[in-house]
C-alpha cells in the first residue's frame, strides 16, 4: 500500500521521529496553508486555512503499509493525544466520501499519483486561545511581543519552513523582521 505523508513546515526540515521512506517530494497538492496557529514555544505555525491563497505542499512515502499505524505514527511526531486524533490528523484512502474544499484537492492529486491513502496535520488555526484566524497585523504584533527565547523559536519555524510555502503572511513577516529563507528546500 502506498500511503504518502503531507508536509509544509516544520515535518519537512525536522521529521523528528516520522517514518518516511522517501527524501521529501516538492510536488504535493495545492492547500490553503497559513501561519495560523499559535503553537508549542509560542510559535505561529502553518496550517490548512480555508481561504488562505493555494501554496504547493510537499509529500514523502510513509514507511508502513497500513492508514492506522501510519496516523498512529503522524499523530505521535506531532504530539496529538490519542484522542485528539480523529480532528488532529487528516485521512483520504479510497471510498472517502463528503470531500469538499482541500480534502477534495487531496483525492485528486493523490489518484493522479496512484496513491492508495494520504495522511496529514489537520489542526484548526488557532491565535489568542480562540480558534479563529489571526490577520497579518495581529501576527506582526504577536512577534514583536514574544520573549527573546520565543522569538528565537519563531524566527527559526520561518526561516526554516520550504521556500515553496510562500504565503501572504509569510511575506509580510519577512519585510518586517527580515527573516529570509534558510532551509535546503
Amino acid at each position: 500500500m502506498k500511503i504518502a505523508c503531507l508536509g509544509w513546515g516544520s515535518l519537512v526540515w525536522d521529521p523528528g521521529a516520522l517514518h518516511i521512506a522517501s527524501e521529501w517530494f516538492a510536488d504535493g497538492p495545492a492547500l490553503p496553508i497559513e501561519f495560523a496557529r499559535e503553537s508549542r514555544g509560542r510559535r505561529l505555525t502553518l496550517v490548512i486555512t480555508p481561504g488562505s491563497p493555494l501554496v504547493r505542499s510537499l509529500w514523502a512515502l510513509s514507511s508502513f503499509d497500513s492508514v492506522e499505524t501510519s496516523v498512529a505514527d503522524l499523530a505521535s511526531r506531532e504530539r496529538i493525544k490519542p484522542d485528539k486524533v480523529l480532528h488532529g490528523i487528516g485521512v483520504w484512502g479510497p471510498g472517502t466520501l463528503d470531500l469538499r474544499g482541500a480534502e477534495l484537492e487531496i483525492a485528486q492529486w493523490a489518484a493522479r499519483l496512484n496513491l492508495d491513502a494520504v495522511v496529514w496535520t489537520n489542526l484548526k488555526p488557532r491565535f489568542a486561545d480562540q480558534q479563529r484566524t489571526p490577520d497579518v497585523e495581529e501576527v506582526v504584533t504577536y512577534i514583536r511581543g514574544l520573549s527573546p527565547e520565543h522569538r528565537a523559536s519563531a524566527e527559526q519555524y520561518v526561516r526554516f519552513t520550504p521556500r515553496q510555502i510562500d504565503t501572504p503572511y509569510r511575506r509580510r513577516i519577512q519585510q518586517e523582521f527580515g527573516w529570509t529563507p534558510q532551509g535546503r528546500l
